[in-house]
Protein backbone atom coordinates (compact mmCIF):
# COMPACT_ATOMS: atom_id res chain seq x y z
CA UNK A 1 0.00 0.00 0.00
CA UNK A 2 1.46 3.34 -0.88
CA UNK A 3 1.61 6.11 1.18
CA UNK A 4 -1.05 8.49 -0.41
CA UNK A 5 -3.84 5.63 0.65
CA UNK A 6 -3.07 6.06 4.31
CA UNK A 7 -4.40 8.11 6.80
CA UNK A 8 -2.94 9.33 10.43
CA UNK A 9 -3.67 12.06 12.98
CA UNK A 10 -0.22 14.18 14.26
CA UNK A 11 0.33 16.89 17.09
CA UNK A 12 2.28 20.25 16.67
CA UNK A 13 4.93 20.53 19.11
CA UNK A 14 4.55 23.94 20.48
CA UNK A 15 5.81 25.49 23.62
CA UNK A 16 4.20 25.07 27.01
CA UNK A 17 3.10 28.52 27.39
CA UNK A 18 3.92 29.19 31.36
CA UNK A 19 6.46 31.84 33.87
CA UNK A 20 3.94 30.30 35.56
CA UNK A 21 1.14 29.21 32.89
CA UNK A 22 -1.13 31.97 35.06
CA UNK A 23 1.06 34.64 35.42
CA UNK A 24 2.10 34.62 31.48
CA UNK A 25 -1.37 34.06 30.47
CA UNK A 26 -2.52 37.71 32.83
CA UNK A 27 0.79 39.26 31.03
CA UNK A 28 0.17 38.17 27.90
CA UNK A 29 -4.23 39.32 27.93
CA UNK A 30 -2.98 42.88 29.72
CA UNK A 31 -0.55 43.21 26.17
CA UNK A 32 -3.09 41.96 23.82
CA UNK A 33 -6.21 40.91 25.19
CA UNK A 34 -7.76 37.87 23.32
CA UNK A 35 -4.26 36.08 22.40
CA UNK A 36 -4.15 34.78 25.56
CA UNK A 37 -6.77 32.04 24.92
CA UNK A 38 -5.33 31.07 21.71
CA UNK A 39 -2.44 29.64 23.59
CA UNK A 40 -3.55 27.91 26.19
CA UNK A 41 -2.45 24.26 25.11
CA UNK A 42 0.81 22.66 26.06
CA UNK A 43 2.18 18.87 24.77
CA UNK A 44 3.70 16.12 26.13
CA UNK A 45 7.65 15.05 24.81
CA UNK A 46 8.41 13.87 21.91
CA UNK A 47 8.84 10.21 22.89
CA UNK A 48 5.14 10.58 25.03
CA UNK A 49 3.70 11.43 21.59
CA UNK A 50 4.80 8.93 19.85
CA UNK A 51 4.04 5.95 22.31
CA UNK A 52 1.66 6.68 24.01
CA UNK A 53 -0.48 8.73 21.66
CA UNK A 54 0.34 7.66 18.24
CA UNK A 55 1.37 10.91 16.94
CA UNK A 56 3.17 10.69 13.53
CA UNK A 57 3.77 14.16 13.02
CA UNK A 58 4.88 17.44 15.42
CA UNK A 59 5.95 20.88 14.40
CA UNK A 60 8.61 22.42 15.33
CA UNK A 61 9.00 26.43 15.16
CA UNK A 62 12.42 27.45 15.14
CA UNK A 63 14.28 30.86 15.71
CA UNK A 64 17.63 31.49 14.24
CA UNK A 65 20.55 32.03 16.87
CA UNK A 66 23.54 31.53 14.87
CA UNK A 67 25.99 33.06 18.10
CA UNK A 68 24.07 31.74 20.84
CA UNK A 69 22.46 33.43 23.57
CA UNK A 70 19.78 35.63 21.86
CA UNK A 71 16.91 33.92 23.81
CA UNK A 72 18.45 32.77 26.49
CA UNK A 73 17.07 35.53 29.35
CA UNK A 74 13.59 35.84 27.60
CA UNK A 75 12.00 39.45 27.95
CA UNK A 76 8.67 38.20 29.49
CA UNK A 77 10.80 37.17 32.78
CA UNK A 78 12.49 40.27 33.01
CA UNK A 79 8.76 42.37 32.69
CA UNK A 80 6.75 39.42 35.10
CA UNK A 81 9.87 40.51 37.32
CA UNK A 82 8.41 43.87 37.16
CA UNK A 83 4.93 43.24 37.61
CA UNK A 84 5.40 41.43 40.66
CA UNK A 85 4.63 37.96 39.13
CA UNK A 86 6.25 34.66 40.14
CA UNK A 87 8.64 32.99 37.50
CA UNK A 88 8.19 29.04 38.01
CA UNK A 89 11.35 26.79 37.88
CA UNK A 90 14.02 27.28 35.46
CA UNK A 91 13.57 26.46 32.05
CA UNK A 92 16.73 26.40 30.71
CA UNK A 93 19.06 24.78 33.80
CA UNK A 94 22.28 23.78 31.77
CA UNK A 95 22.42 26.43 29.17
CA UNK A 96 21.26 24.99 26.04
CA UNK A 97 19.58 28.28 24.90
CA UNK A 98 23.93 29.90 25.05
CA UNK A 99 24.73 27.41 22.52
CA UNK A 100 24.75 28.22 19.17
CA UNK A 101 21.73 26.58 16.69
CA UNK A 102 18.00 26.83 16.12
CA UNK A 103 16.07 27.28 19.04
CA UNK A 104 12.07 25.72 19.14
CA UNK A 105 9.76 28.24 20.45
CA UNK A 106 6.47 28.95 19.86
CA UNK A 107 6.73 32.73 20.81
CA UNK A 108 10.04 34.59 21.69
CA UNK A 109 10.33 35.88 25.06
CA UNK A 110 6.79 34.69 25.90
CA UNK A 111 6.45 30.94 24.35
CA UNK A 112 9.88 30.01 25.51
CA UNK A 113 8.71 26.75 27.55
CA UNK A 114 9.05 24.04 24.75
CA UNK A 115 9.80 20.37 25.94
CA UNK A 116 12.98 20.48 23.81
CA UNK A 117 14.54 24.43 23.49
CA UNK A 118 17.13 23.12 20.26
CA UNK A 119 16.37 21.78 17.16
CA UNK A 120 19.34 19.61 17.32
CA UNK A 121 17.87 18.53 20.75
CA UNK A 122 14.46 17.49 18.86
CA UNK A 123 15.94 15.77 16.25
CA UNK A 124 17.48 13.49 18.41
CA UNK A 125 14.54 12.42 20.83
CA UNK A 126 12.94 11.36 17.17
CA UNK A 127 16.00 9.75 15.97
CA UNK A 128 16.33 7.58 19.42
CA UNK A 129 12.57 6.54 18.93
CA UNK A 130 12.96 5.62 15.84
CA UNK A 131 15.26 3.59 16.24
CA UNK A 132 13.81 1.56 18.87
CA UNK A 133 10.40 1.27 16.75
CA UNK A 134 11.95 0.77 13.28
CA UNK A 135 8.76 -0.19 11.66
CA UNK A 136 6.97 2.66 12.76
CA UNK A 137 4.90 4.88 9.91
CA UNK A 138 7.12 7.86 8.07
CA UNK A 139 7.46 10.65 10.77
CA UNK A 140 6.48 14.28 9.17
CA UNK A 141 8.32 16.75 11.09
CA UNK A 142 6.50 20.13 10.13
CA UNK A 143 9.39 23.15 10.40
CA UNK A 144 7.70 26.83 10.62
CA UNK A 145 10.31 29.08 10.60
CA UNK A 146 9.71 31.86 12.10
CA UNK A 147 11.63 35.74 12.18
CA UNK A 148 7.78 38.14 12.98
CA UNK A 149 8.84 40.92 15.23
CA UNK A 150 6.05 40.54 17.41
CA UNK A 151 6.08 43.94 19.58
CA UNK A 152 9.04 46.62 19.85
CA UNK A 153 9.62 45.09 23.69
CA UNK A 154 10.33 41.86 22.23
CA UNK A 155 13.56 40.41 20.63
CA UNK A 156 13.64 40.83 17.30
CA UNK A 157 14.80 37.63 15.12
CA UNK A 158 17.38 36.91 12.99
CA UNK A 159 15.65 36.85 8.94
CA UNK A 160 15.28 33.74 7.29
CA UNK A 161 17.75 33.79 4.40
CA UNK A 162 19.52 31.24 2.21
CA UNK A 163 22.35 31.08 4.64
CA UNK A 164 19.69 30.16 7.09
CA UNK A 165 17.92 27.66 5.01
CA UNK A 166 21.23 26.06 4.47
CA UNK A 167 21.78 25.70 8.44
CA UNK A 168 19.03 24.26 8.81
CA UNK A 169 19.75 21.79 6.53
CA UNK A 170 22.92 21.12 7.59
CA UNK A 171 21.39 20.93 11.26
CA UNK A 172 19.12 18.31 10.27
CA UNK A 173 22.39 16.12 8.56
CA UNK A 174 23.88 16.48 11.84
CA UNK A 175 21.27 13.97 13.14
CA UNK A 176 19.97 11.98 10.21
CA UNK A 177 21.57 10.55 7.59
CA UNK A 178 20.22 11.00 4.24
CA UNK A 179 19.25 7.62 3.42
CA UNK A 180 17.07 7.81 6.96
CA UNK A 181 14.97 10.64 4.88
CA UNK A 182 12.38 10.52 2.42
CA UNK A 183 13.17 13.13 0.56
CA UNK A 184 11.99 14.64 -2.56
CA UNK A 185 14.47 13.48 -4.76
CA UNK A 186 13.65 9.87 -3.56
CA UNK A 187 9.47 10.70 -4.99
CA UNK A 188 10.98 12.49 -8.46
CA UNK A 189 13.31 9.68 -9.27
CA UNK A 190 13.99 9.84 -13.06
CA UNK A 191 11.43 12.36 -13.43
CA UNK A 192 11.94 15.94 -14.27
CA UNK A 193 9.05 16.94 -11.76
CA UNK A 194 7.08 16.18 -8.78
CA UNK A 195 3.77 16.11 -10.46
CA UNK A 196 5.60 14.13 -13.48
CA UNK A 197 6.55 11.53 -10.92
CA UNK A 198 3.36 11.17 -9.23
CA UNK A 199 1.16 10.68 -12.16
CA UNK A 200 4.18 8.35 -13.35
CA UNK A 201 4.82 6.29 -10.55
CA UNK A 202 3.09 7.54 -7.07
CA UNK A 203 4.76 7.94 -3.80
CA UNK A 204 6.77 4.60 -2.23
CA UNK A 205 5.00 1.41 -0.53
CA UNK A 206 4.56 2.03 2.93
CA UNK A 207 6.97 -0.95 3.43
CA UNK A 208 9.48 0.55 1.30
CA UNK A 209 9.89 3.71 3.88
CA UNK A 210 8.73 2.25 7.65
CA UNK A 211 11.79 4.01 10.22
CA UNK A 212 12.57 6.84 8.28
CA UNK A 213 11.49 10.49 8.93
CA UNK A 214 10.42 13.49 6.06
CA UNK A 215 10.73 17.32 6.84
CA UNK A 216 8.29 20.04 5.33
CA UNK A 217 8.97 23.68 4.99
CA UNK A 218 5.48 25.28 6.72
CA UNK A 219 5.96 28.73 5.46
CA UNK A 220 4.72 30.14 1.93
CA UNK A 221 5.89 33.20 0.25
CA UNK A 222 9.24 34.46 -0.28
CA UNK A 223 11.38 31.82 2.33
CA UNK A 224 9.30 28.98 0.47
CA UNK A 225 10.40 30.90 -3.37
CA UNK A 226 14.02 31.14 -1.66
CA UNK A 227 14.30 27.57 -0.13
CA UNK A 228 13.24 26.45 -4.01
CA UNK A 229 15.93 29.16 -5.70
CA UNK A 230 18.82 26.96 -7.68
CA UNK A 231 16.80 23.70 -6.75
CA UNK A 232 13.97 22.98 -10.03
CA UNK A 233 11.49 20.65 -8.12
CA UNK A 234 13.35 20.71 -4.98
CA UNK A 235 16.42 18.81 -6.48
CA UNK A 236 18.85 18.03 -3.98
CA UNK A 237 16.70 19.32 -0.85
CA UNK A 238 15.82 17.54 2.37
CA UNK A 239 12.04 19.34 2.69
CA UNK A 240 8.89 19.19 0.84
CA UNK A 241 7.09 22.54 0.51
CA UNK A 242 3.56 23.36 -0.01
CA UNK A 243 3.10 24.38 -3.67
CA UNK A 244 0.14 24.56 -6.51
CA UNK A 245 -0.13 21.52 -7.92
CA UNK A 246 1.03 22.52 -11.60
CA UNK A 247 4.44 23.27 -9.87
CA UNK A 248 7.72 21.31 -10.64
CA UNK A 249 8.14 20.98 -6.76
CA UNK A 250 4.17 20.10 -5.55
CA UNK A 251 4.29 16.50 -4.24
CA UNK A 252 2.84 17.79 -0.48
CA UNK A 253 0.35 20.06 0.37
CA UNK A 254 -0.90 22.19 3.04
CA UNK A 255 -4.50 23.16 3.25
CA UNK A 256 -5.76 25.00 6.16
CA UNK A 257 -9.17 24.67 6.15
CA UNK A 258 -11.09 21.28 5.95
CA UNK A 259 -14.65 22.67 6.23
CA UNK A 260 -14.05 25.18 3.64
CA UNK A 261 -11.09 23.21 1.65
CA UNK A 262 -13.33 20.02 1.79
CA UNK A 263 -13.77 19.68 -2.12
CA UNK A 264 -10.35 20.75 -2.60
CA UNK A 265 -8.47 18.54 -0.31
CA UNK A 266 -10.68 15.47 -1.86
CA UNK A 267 -9.33 16.68 -5.60
CA UNK A 268 -5.61 16.68 -4.23
CA UNK A 269 -5.58 13.23 -2.16
CA UNK A 270 -7.37 11.51 -5.57
CA UNK A 271 -4.71 13.35 -7.74
CA UNK A 272 -2.28 11.22 -5.58
CA UNK A 273 -0.44 14.81 -3.34
CA UNK A 274 -0.22 13.93 0.03
CA UNK A 275 -1.78 17.02 2.40
CA UNK A 276 -1.62 17.57 5.39
CA UNK A 277 -5.21 19.69 7.28
CA UNK A 278 -5.70 21.16 11.01
CA UNK A 279 -8.64 19.41 12.97
CA UNK A 280 -8.64 22.92 15.37
CA UNK A 281 -7.36 25.83 15.70
CA UNK A 282 -6.75 28.36 18.66
CA UNK A 283 -8.48 26.81 21.22
CA UNK A 284 -12.11 27.17 19.66
CA UNK A 285 -13.09 23.56 19.39
CA UNK A 286 -11.80 22.57 22.25
CA UNK A 287 -13.57 24.95 24.08
CA UNK A 288 -17.10 24.67 22.63
CA UNK A 289 -16.31 20.59 22.23
CA UNK A 290 -17.39 21.35 18.40
CA UNK A 291 -16.52 18.46 16.32
CA UNK A 292 -17.63 19.98 13.02
CA UNK A 293 -13.78 20.83 11.92
CA UNK A 294 -12.05 17.22 12.89
CA UNK A 295 -15.17 15.37 11.12
CA UNK A 296 -14.66 17.01 7.86
CA UNK A 297 -10.89 16.39 8.21
CA UNK A 298 -11.37 12.40 8.95
CA UNK A 299 -13.57 13.04 5.82
CA UNK A 300 -11.30 14.61 3.37
CA UNK A 301 -8.86 12.39 2.70
CA UNK A 302 -6.02 14.29 4.47
CA UNK A 303 -3.04 11.74 5.33
CA UNK A 304 -1.58 14.06 7.97
CA UNK A 305 -4.19 15.94 10.21
CA UNK A 306 -2.43 18.10 13.08
CA UNK A 307 -4.48 18.84 16.59
CA UNK A 308 -3.55 20.79 19.79
CA UNK A 309 -5.86 18.19 21.60
CA UNK A 310 -4.89 14.26 20.94
CA UNK A 311 -6.29 14.31 24.21
CA UNK A 312 -8.56 17.00 26.22
CA UNK A 313 -8.00 19.43 28.66
CA UNK A 314 -11.39 18.75 31.26
CA UNK A 315 -11.14 22.38 31.91
CA UNK A 316 -12.54 23.02 28.18
CA UNK A 317 -14.59 20.20 27.44
CA UNK A 318 -14.00 15.94 26.75
CA UNK A 319 -12.93 17.52 22.91
CA UNK A 320 -10.39 15.30 21.40
CA UNK A 321 -9.07 13.99 18.49
CA UNK A 322 -7.87 10.52 18.02
CA UNK A 323 -9.12 6.97 15.62
CA UNK A 324 -11.16 4.96 17.63
CA UNK A 325 -9.90 1.67 18.84
CA UNK A 326 -6.25 3.26 19.53
CA UNK A 327 -5.36 3.20 15.72
CA UNK A 328 -1.94 5.04 14.63
CA UNK A 329 -2.75 4.64 10.48
CA UNK A 330 -5.60 4.22 9.37
CA UNK A 331 -6.73 3.36 6.05
CA UNK A 332 -8.02 6.52 3.42
CA UNK A 333 -11.69 7.22 3.32
CA UNK A 334 -10.94 8.71 -0.46
CA UNK A 335 -8.47 6.64 -2.20
CA UNK A 336 -7.73 3.88 0.21
CA UNK A 337 -8.57 -0.14 -0.15
CA UNK A 338 -12.00 -0.67 1.74
CA UNK A 339 -10.72 -3.83 2.57
CA UNK A 340 -8.63 -2.84 4.82
CA UNK A 341 -11.16 -0.97 6.86
CA UNK A 342 -10.92 -0.70 10.74
CA UNK A 343 -7.16 -2.00 10.77
CA UNK A 344 -4.15 -0.42 12.11
CA UNK A 345 -1.60 0.29 9.51
CA UNK A 346 1.25 0.88 11.20
CA UNK A 347 1.00 -3.18 12.85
Amino acid sequence: MRLEQLFEFATALKSSISISIQSLLTLIEKQRPGLAKTLEYSHRPLPEQFSELGIRQIELDLFADPQGGLYAEPRGNKIATSLRFPLGPNHDPVGLLRQPGFKVMHVQDIGFRSTVLTFVAGLRQVRDWSAQHPRHFPICILIDLKDEMIAPLFTKPIPFGAQELDAVEAEILTVFKREQILKPDDIRGKFSTLPEALARRGWPCLDAVRGKVLFALDNDGTVRDLYLKDHPALLGRLMFVSAEESEPAAVWMKVNGPVGGFDRIQKLVRAGFIVRTPTDGDTLQARTNNPTQPERAFASGAQFLSTDYPEPIPAFSNYRVRFDGGIVVRNNPVNGNPALNRRDLEK
